[in-house]
């Protein structure tokens, strides 16, 4: 492996007008070097674009994809990562920010790692709200974020993994075959099916900061009678089902049932009483393998 590998950001835009310009120049200030940045805007409704635009007369070399139409998140970012030209890559939204020596520390652990089927790696980070105040620690000291093999934990209601912080080599995306475009949301899934093939490793430092905002698609699983959460439950159910037919011991059918249980009370708080009902039927299913 070369000592300084390309790697690819791919920052990804929608109605991010106040927090895009920091998110951008939080790439262009690292203390690593070899850094390739792709923005894509998914048409946006607010004056992000122009935000950009502007941006851009500094960084004139830098690409940027804004669409034509609204795409979602997976599209937009698939159709941008086919674009990087880097080993690796970083999926940034454009209202978190990477810390300086973000990408520093996650390269020395690729490079430094005893796991030799290495596919990701992932640290904490700070959590902050729209005037960027510190809220929380990602990973408080009741957490366990693991490394190596941790498909139990992905499938499990127990330590969560955030993209913010994580770095996957993009050998191991495409292999994946990119994010699974028919899902509201990506993460949770790469993670699924990553965890199934490649190991992880943990970065004991904090590498971003992630926005929290009354609009941040965190909030929208628990909104009641909202379409976009009905998409997003949807997808919870999709994702879970793929688990299912991942899963190879009846220890992991347990684990799967202690997520599906904490997803169903989200189902119940979004007043998705139909999509309540199939997880319902779901984790029937999924308590006889279990047994």
């Amino acid at each position: 492996m070369q000592n300084f590998p390309l790697v690819s950001v791919i920052c990804l835009s929608y109605n991010h007008s106040p927090f895009v310009e920091e998110a951008l120049d939080s790439v262009m200030n690292q203390t690593y070097t070899n850094i390739e940045l792709i923005i894509a805007d998914d048409c946006s409704t607010d004056n992000s674009k122009k935000v950009i635009d502007n941006w851009l007369k500094k960084h004139p070399n830098i690409l940027f994809i804004p669409n034509v139409i609204n795409l979602g998140n997976t599209k937009t970012f698939n159709n941008a990562v086919k674009h990087a030209k880097g080993d690796y890559f970083i999926d940034l939204a454009a209202d978190d920010i990477l810390l300086p020596n973000c990408i520093e520390n996650q390269i020395k652990t690729f490079q430094n790692s005893k796991y030799k089927n290495l596919g990701i790696v992932y640290g904490n980070l700070i959590e902050i709200d729209e005037n960027g105040n510190s809220i929380r620690n990602y990973y408080t000291e009741e957490d366990y974020p693991e490394s190596g093999d941790i498909y139990k934990m992905v499938i499990a209601r127990t330590t969560k993994i955030c993209s913010v912080s994580s770095m996957i080599k993009k050998s191991v995306f495409e292999k994946l075959n990119y994010y699974d475009e028919n899902l509201a949301y990506e993460d949770l899934d790469l993670w699924v099916r990553a965890a199934r093939v490649f190991d992880f490793e943990y970065i004991d430092k904090v590498l971003a900061c992630k926005r929290e905002t009354p609009n941040s698609l965190s909030a929208h699983f628990l909104f009641k009678n909202n379409s976009k959460t009905k998409q997003l439950n949807l997808s919870t159910l999709k994702i879970l089902n793929n688990a299912y037919h991942l899963n190879k011991s009846k220890k992991e059918h347990q684990l799967l049932l202690g997520r599906i249980r904490f997803e169903m009370y989200k189902f119940f708080k979004a007043r998705n009483f139909i999509l309540l009902f199939k997880l319902f039927l779901f984790g029937i299913k999924v308590k006889f393998k279990s047994l």
